[in-house]
């Protein structure tokens, strides 16, 4: 589990078990949004530390941004990006404009902001 501390925009890992073998295997990584880059880097870190070949990774996202794209692919070239949709970029929040919101939010119905 990596979660985003909203204040810093920097990416926690707080949880991590994975199948055994894994680094025998090809890894579709899924994340909703790619915006900063940092959660999917922490993510592919963590799979890389067990042995899975960066070119057996892909990430499919929905919505995504350049400077997420360009952080990941800076990052980690042989990992596969699949994305859906690309929005202009961030704003100083380090959210995706325009975006969606907080996906995780909309999700678990926990945003208390306009229209919920």
């Amino acid at each position: 589990l990596i979660q985003r501390d909203e204040p810093t925009a920097e990416p926690h890992l707080h949880y991590s078990k994975l199948p055994k073998k894994i680094d025998h295997k090809y890894v579709l990584l899924l994340d909703p949004m790619l915006a900063t880059g940092g959660s999917a880097c922490t993510a592919i870190r963590v799979l890389l530390d067990e042995g899975v070949r960066a070119e057996r990774i892909v990430f499919l996202t929905v919505l995504s941004c350049p400077e997420g794209i360009a952080a990941v692919t800076s990052a980690h070239p042989e990992v596969t990006i699949v994305t859906c949709a690309i929005d202009d970029g961030l704003n100083d929040s380090k959210f995706i404009v325009p975006g969606v919101g907080d996906f995780g939010d909309r999700f678990f119905g926990t945003d208390d902001g306009p229209g919920a």
